[in-house]
């Protein structure tokens, strides 16, 4: 064990072609996951998960190992409980508040500091169990919510179509939100690099609800804190010796891409709705990219799900690129079109190497 209790003998990692992909380098094929993938679709997560309450799962490393065995990836709910809010995770809601932030004065009932190893301690003994069990087949991901997404749910109490709760706070309140977005990525920066010790070999962020931003406050409440993160975690690993790619997936903020090139994140993650050879000109080969096709395209029928996928890696290139969905799964999606949405990947990916 370290000095955190964190096993160093991790098995060695037989299959890197995410993590070459997400340097830039060529694979021999284009590596492909899916977001929010066992929680949204997979029957056998869905049953693990029946009759039980979502934070004391997290809380027992192995039944979330177990889980994650099924979802290969970590959940970042567990990160707003840590700051003193009263979080649910309802079904078919996702997280909710029953005292959600309403004015300035509410920052008062968080915790000014939070010990992210103590108080998330049962995430990263889950990580560091499921890096193990996973024997090195595949790298394992974390991930976290960003500052400006965890906001929005601590104001709004929830999912939201407006968002307009806490978009009036960036109006009203701007100095109190600067403050709350300090605070939340003071914590996400600690999260991240403790899953890191933990056994996490790349990190994502989501920034799921920028797209209710315009330009002007995207600028402003959100760039600045997702580059923020990234440099600090960045620094702290060099520090540790650690080479972890960073990925941002700032959802519908088509009009930023130029900026996410340039904040130093080996990769940017699209939604379905940016043209791929558009996205490859403006990011001007900054950066690896992943995405985007569209989560219902796994509606329809094997067959065509190939095609999308070969006119998808068309516009991608096999180079720098990290096939994904622009966005989650659904309930009801078929789990043999997900597979064939792999299949794909992977048989046009080789054949356009080939062609090199």
């Amino acid at each position: 064990l370290d000095e955190d209790n964190h096993p160093k003998d991790f098995p060695q990692l037989k299959n890197n072609t995410f993590l070459r992909a997400a340097r830039g380098e060529q694979t021999e094929h284009v590596p492909v996951w899916c977001m929010r993938q066992a929680g949204r679709y997979l029957p056998e997560f869905r049953a693990s998960r029946e009759g039980k309450d979502f934070f004391e799962t997290c809380r027992s490393p192995e039944h979330c190992c177990e889980l994650t065995l099924q979802n290969l990836k970590i959940k970042f709910a567990p990160l707003l409980k840590a700051l003193g809010m009263e979080v649910q995770m309802l079904t078919g809601k996702g997280p909710t508040f029953t005292d959600p932030l309403k004015e300035p004065e509410d920052l008062q009932r968080l915790r000014a500091s939070v010990d992210v190893n103590k108080e998330l301690d049962y995430v990263f003994r889950a990580i560091t169990l499921t890096r193990h069990k996973i024997e090195g087949k595949v790298p394992l991901i974390g991930f976290s919510g960003a500052p400006w997404t965890l906001m929005s749910y601590m104001i709004e109490g929830g999912g939201s179509n407006t968002h307009s709760k806490a978009k009036r706070w960036l109006y009203r309140h701007p100095e109190s939100s600067h403050m709350l977005l300090r605070m939340l990525t003071d914590v996400i920066v600690e999260y991240l690099l403790g899953q890191v010790a933990a056994g996490a070999q790349a990190l994502q962020l989501f920034e799921s609800h920028a797209g209710i931003l315009g330009p002007v406050q995207f600028k402003e409440f959100s760039l600045p804190y997702l580059r923020d993160i990234a440099r600090r975690v960045k620094d702290k690993l060099k520090e540790m010796d650690q080479d972890v790619p960073m990925i941002v997936f700032a959802k519908d903020a088509h009009y930023a891409l130029e900026e996410l090139s340039e904040s130093h994140y080996e990769v940017v993650g699209l939604d379905w709705t940016i043209d791929p050879r558009s996205a490859r000109k403006r990011t001007g080969g900054k950066v690896s990219l992943q995405g985007n096709m569209d989560p219902c395209a796994l509606y329809a029928p094997k067959e065509r799900i190939s095609d999308i996928v070969k006119k998808m890696l068309e516009g991608f290139g096999s180079r720098g690129y990290i096939a994904n969905l622009g966005h989650g799964l659904y309930p009801d999606m078929d789990p043999e079109n997900v597979g064939a949405f792999v299949e794909a990947v992977h048989l046009h990916s080789k054949n356009m190497n080939k062609q090199v």
